[in-house]
């Protein structure tokens, strides 16, 4: 037997030298022998030895050459091409011929396969009577439950309903509500001010009703899941929390399903979730297995070629990346995280970490000249445990355009993606844009506060935009813009009302359902310019003064966290204590802002975080990133063991960014999982004075 297969090999070789001359020819001649030489073993133990022999011969081949066929493997040729677990390539229809033959061995290294590729048969009748021999197995045997084969191009999307055409006006088309505030309502005639404050914000529509039936735009929603080796004791609760997702999307959403551990597949195509669609998802959720190293960066990518490579698309696409370790694949990340804090204060360390994301999310690959727009692709991320790379989680999702989640223990990681679905399943704008312009002589925008938002300033400080993206139901956002005015002038129209017109700003965007461009209400900001100040011109604005102290603390809590980073951790407890009493000192605090109370038991929760290095490396500079992402995007996240971001002294706690879509599907979650459903205070806004302080 042995002599034979050393006969098979030099065959073999002179085969494959030959077909370098004449591919084409000699893949169609030689298919049928070669295939039935290597594929027809006799017997494990004698096989064992010589094709391991006959493996080195034309190892160097099989990257080109497909190994059953003989034929190219190169790309673009017409034919799909399926890469196995042991990294041997073969021509798709070669490989499933020869699985449904029941053999699930290499034919190159004799590796048994766990992944096997399925070949779906050409109509439903044919599945129905080719189903029990299809690899070999005549019972037991459910096709939602295997995985996808991956294909080299990721056509097999769900083609968009073909009656998904614009839908009638609905809650959504209402237009976005501006608000512009200045600090005080009035500034002596003869002062000149170098910054002044004026809130600049947006608030989206409500709508009241269940967001699965709600006249919305649908989604494309990638999962990329980690399966590695850690996830062992925690796949149960993943599966569970993904299922709830799938569940909660409606007829138009489509999902698609990416795992990764030493490498990354997609298991399940972009499909809609309905009915089979809808049952196909959870079967192979259901039929996730854990084990390998944790390769975040190639899930990531697949994940991203999913979206890319869609023929269709819905008007919103995310991504939700879960993990619970280290990227154990990509040896240098390590040392480009430890040194990132956070990417606002630190623009060198996105330049050294965007090669090992895709372009989609970030905007390495620009060309020359032509600004990328933020993200199209956002990416949240969710890391639980210990044991995850936070600041990986963190730099991931701030380049997108995404949120970080923390989850301190697995039994909130339902909660946690519930309250994330219910913002996706809510947007109502997108594209949105706000437009300053100033409406004096000599007023000059000087500077913007917009957190992770892109704002310019042209013209001179004449006129900014502030590029704010999509807003979900019921969701504001609030800027600070910073004016210089000048001492008022007698020759000039308005000095004879005591009145300067400082701003105008305008808020357009696209409506997620219809896709129009629509424009709200223009507003202006006017002040008084008396020669004598009253008391009610000395009242402060507690909305600008609330703004105020949450762009302080997350300042000081930044600034602390760099200094835990370098273990200094006396240092940052005294600047997260010096922000907190002057919080607690400012007019609107004094006031009772439930905005300030929060920003309160933030700091608190914080330093209580950095107390000893062994805990903030535990689990401070998790939730510190956390909540950084959740006050640069104005969004809202989960941080620690809490499904609600700081628990309050009674039953309910306070969350400044969460909406209503958001409150809904959370305490659904709850409800399901049997816990308390418990509806987080939403903090009340509004437009009040108080005197000012000199």
């Amino acid at each position: 037997m042995a002599s034979a297969w050393r006969k098979l090999k030099k065959s073999l070789i002179m085969k494959i030298s030959t077909h370098r001359d004449d591919d084409r020819r000699r893949s169609s001649s030689s298919s049928s022998s070669s295939a039935n030489g290597i594929v027809s073993s006799p017997s494990p133990s004698s096989v064992s030895r010589s094709s391991s022999r006959l493996s080195y011969s034309f190892s160097f081949q099989s990257s080109k050459t497909c190994a059953i066929c003989l034929g190219s493997l190169k790309k673009g040729e017409g034919q799909a091409i399926f890469t196995a677990e042991c990294s041997h390539h073969f021509h798709f229809n070669c490989i499933a011929t020869n699985v449904q033959h029941g053999n699930r061995i290499c034919p190159i290294c004799r590796s048994e396969w766990k992944d096997i590729p399925f070949q779906a048969p050409g109509s439903a009748n044919d599945f129905r009577n080719n189903n029990s021999t299809i690899l070999g197995f005549r019972h037991n045997w459910h096709p939602p439950s295997l995985p996808v084969l991956e294909t080299d191009q990721f056509s097999l999307e769900e083609p968009l309903s073909a009656t998904h055409v614009a839908p009638a006006p609905s809650t959504c088309s209402q237009p976005i509500t501006i608000k512009a505030l200045p600090e005080f309502p009035a500034v002596l005639a003869s002062d000149a001010v170098s910054k002044f404050p004026v809130l600049v914000g947006v608030s989206a529509p409500p709508f009241h009703v269940d967001v699965r039936h709600f006249n919305r735009a649908p989604i494309d929603l990638v999962a990329v899941l980690d399966v590695s080796g850690s996830m062992s004791g925690k796949l149960s609760l993943l599966k569970r929390a993904v299922c709830f997702i799938i569940q909660n999307l409606g007829p138009l959403d489509r999902v698609s399903i990416v795992t990764f551990s030493s490498s990354a597949r997609r298991i399940f195509p972009l499909r809609r979730m309905r009915g089979s669609g809808q049952d196909d998802a959870i079967s192979a959720v259901n039929a996730l297995s854990s084990g390998g190293g944790t390769n975040i960066a190639e899930g990531l990518k697949k994940g991203v070629r999913v979206l890319e490579e869609r023929h269709e698309q819905n008007p919103i696409a995310s991504i939700m990346l879960l993990s619970d370790g280290h990227d154990t694949l990509n040896d240098d990340t390590r040392s480009l995280y430890r040194n990132v804090q956070n990417l606002t204060s630190n623009p060198n360390y996105s330049l050294q970490y965007l090669y090992l994301l895709p372009a989609s999310i970030c905007s390495r690959n620009t060309a020359s000249g032509n600004e990328a727009r933020r993200l199209s692709i956002p990416v949240h991320t969710f890391g639980f445990g210990s044991e995850h790379d936070s600041n990986a989680m963190h730099a991931i999702s701030d380049l997108s355009g995404g949120t970080y989640s923390f989850i301190e223990t697995v039994d909130n990681l339902q909660d946690a993606f519930a309250r994330c679905i219910g913002g996706l399943l809510s947007v109502v704008a997108q594209d949105v844009r706000l437009t300053i312009q100033s409406l004096s002589r000599g007023v000059q925008i000087g500077s913007i506060h917009s957190g992770r938002y892109k704002n310019e300033i042209f013209n001179l400080g004449q006129k900014a935009t502030i590029d704010v993206g999509s807003l979900y139901a019921d969701e504001e956002k609030e800027f600070l813009v910073y004016v210089s005015i000048p001492a008022s002038s007698r020759g000039e129209g308005e000095a004879k009302l005591d009145h300067m017109s400082l701003l105008e700003v305008l808020c357009s965007n696209k409506d997620s359902t219809s896709s129009e461009i629509v424009e709200s209400r223009r507003e202006r900001v006017v002040i008084r310019r008396p020669k004598v100040l009253s008391p009610t011109d000395k009242m402060v604005c507690l909305e600008v003064d609330r703004q105020k102290n949450r762009l302080a603390v997350a300042d000081a809590i930044a600034t602390a966290q760099r200094m835990a980073e370098l273990g200094i951790l006396d240092h940052a407890q005294a600047v997260l204590s010096e922000q907190k009493t002057t919080l607690l000192s400012s007019v609107s605090a004094q006031a009772g802002d439930d905005l300030c109370k929060w920003l309160e038991k933030e700091l608190t929760e914080t330093a209580q975080r950095m107390a000893t290095l062994q805990l903030y490396e535990q689990s401070g500079r998790a939730y510190v990133l956390s909540g950084l992402s959740s006050h640069s995007w104005q969004r809202a996240t989960t941080r620690g063991h809490s499904t609600t971001i700081l628990p309050g002294e009674g039953a309910n706690g306070i969350n400044s960014y969460e909406t209503p879509s958001m409150i809904s599907m959370v305490s659904k979650s709850q409800c399901l999982n049997g816990g308390p459903s418990q509806q987080p205070q939403m903090v009340t806004k509004s437009c009040s004075l108080t005197p000012r302080h000199k």
